[in-house]
């Protein structure tokens, strides 16, 4: 399952900049980490930028419920931005709330890695829709 998440993550131009690294995957739930890079990534305050924040959340949605029905398309997606998000490393976990035969409900949460503890900084959920591989 890892590795199809893997090459499923490879396959993404958007992923492969952002450097997106999936490093867990089981049955309705992955896990994806970003290396901050603030050269490209933050926003004038030097947070990383909101809409890669919604990047991290959709896609850990997404690879979550693709564990349990394939192919999926977000046709609903919300984002809660709760603390700034500093830190060097970003780890986003997403998980199946309930996969069922045409819509799959996942939610994610965001943390930022500057040491220990990890600091949740955001959430997200989506409803994802199963679809046929192109």
């Amino acid at each position: 399952m890892l590795n199809a998440l893997k090459q499923t993550n490879s396959t993404s131009a958007f992923n492969r900049w952002a450097g997106f690294e999936v490093t867990y995957a089981q049955s309705g739930e992955a896990e994806l980490t970003l290396v901050f890079r603030e050269t490209d990534m933050a926003q004038y305050a030097g947070f990383l930028h909101a809409g890669l924040i919604a990047a991290l959340l959709d896609t850990a949605c997404g690879f979550a419920a693709g564990t349990v029905a394939g192919n999926v398309l977000a046709s609903h997606f919300s984002v809660n931005c709760l603390a700034p998000a500093v830190g060097e490393v970003f780890i986003a976990k997403g998980r199946v709330v309930k996969a069922g035969k045409k819509q799959v409900f996942a939610r994610a949460e965001l943390f930022a890695q500057t040491g220990d503890p990890l600091k949740l900084v955001a959430t997200g959920d989506a409803i994802l829709v199963p679809v046929d591989s192109r």
